[in-house]
């Protein structure tokens, strides 16, 4: 008979998982986490208990270490019994103005975070652009902009107004689509885009992309790795705002080399974890030359002896940065959905 629960034998020795296989988290899905081991094997894992007495949210991107069952064979589970040092991680708040703690982790381990934006239908949305721009520089990734459908308009205008801030861009076109879910009116399917510029940007890294529903994120990364078959759906005509078809996170391989996560669009993004000081470090040389202002200065456009003003002073280049750097803080600043402009 087995021994009751009080005349079991205890030990203050804990396994030391030595042996533990490593892996990375490409999806989460109520409980369950899809991981690929180091030689390619994909096993279905669940949290272990000592991994759940740290209450860390695992995500995917996440690479952790796996014991028990990793033959990748059906109705086999292994266990995750730690999480490996993440070396970046894209946080994101509720809502703005909440306490602190309510952030979130959205994925993890990514060097590059992917703006896509749709040049119209939905129309680009500045001032989210600004927030996700402001969380990636807050995680330490290097920020890309994806702007599609520019077979219906011309990026020119957006491409200005990220100009000062250095910030990449490629432009994607023969992704728009008709009300019939082709690229036009009548069109059998959709067009296959030129992503040649796209995969040179993505090879060898790990990108996660993020943006508004409808802007055609979904497409993307079917067009990049066709076995995704991630659903898609168009934008409505009346309201100009898309449906979310992505209902989670997702990391897959790119047939070049490199990894890309889709994210299910967003139509908020909290900043309430970022503060200006943090911002600020991003710019290093506005904040090197912050170092001189006064205590407590906010570095606004209407802050008094603010060194950030004589720095730009006749410099139409920095007076551009600066400029830039003062919308994103206004940006961060802002409180409710991000997506009202």
């Amino acid at each position: 008979m087995r021994p009751g629960r009080g005349t079991r034998p205890r030990t203050k020795q804990r396994p030391s998982y030595d042996d533990a296989t490593a892996g990375r988290v490409v999806a989460v899905d109520r409980g369950r986490y899809r991981v690929v081991t180091t030689d390619g094997t994909r096993v279905n894992a669940v949290k272990a208990r000592e991994l759940n007495r740290t209450r860390t949210a695992v995500v995917v991107g996440d690479e952790v270490s796996l014991v028990g069952d990793i033959s990748g064979r059906v109705d086999t589970l292994a266990r995750m019994v730690a999480l490996r040092e993440r070396r970046t991680v894209l946080m994101r708040s509720a809502e703005d103005g909440d306490t602190v703690g309510v952030e979130r982790p959205v994925v993890a381990n990514a060097d590059q975070l992917a703006v896509v934006v749709a040049l119209t239908d939905p129309p680009p949305r500045p001032r989210m652009i600004d927030r996700i721009l402001v969380a990636a520089y807050d995680a330490g990734m290097d920020p890309l902009l994806v702007l599609t459908k520019s077979d219906l308009t011309g990026p020119e205008e957006l491409l200005a107004a990220y100009a000062a801030l250095a910030v990449p861009a490629v432009v994607v076109g023969g992704m728009s689509k008709g009300p019939d879910g082709g690229t036009d009116p009548g069109a059998d399917g959709e067009r296959a885009p030129d992503l040649d510029e796209v995969r040179a940007r993505l090879q060898d890294r790990v990108t996660v992309l993020v943006g508004h529903s409808g802007v055609g994120k979904s497409t993307l990364v079917n067009a990049l790795v066709p076995e995704a078959e991630r659903a898609t759906s168009h934008v409505n005509v009346v309201t100009g705002r898309g449906r979310h078809t992505s209902s989670s996170a997702v990391a897959l391989e790119l047939p070049g080399g490199g990894l890309v996560i889709d994210t299910p669009g967003v139509r908020s993004f909290g900043l309430a974890h970022v503060s200006q000081a943090d911002l600020l470090q991003a710019f290093t040389d506005l904040d090197e030359a912050a170092e001189q202002c006064p205590r407590g200065c906010t570095h606004a456009a209407d802050a008094p002896d603010c060194a950030l003003d004589a720095w730009a002073e006749g410099d139409p280049a920095r007076s551009a940065r600066l400029e830039s750097f003062r919308r994103l803080a206004v940006a961060l600043a802002a409180t409710g959905p991000a997506w009202e402009d």
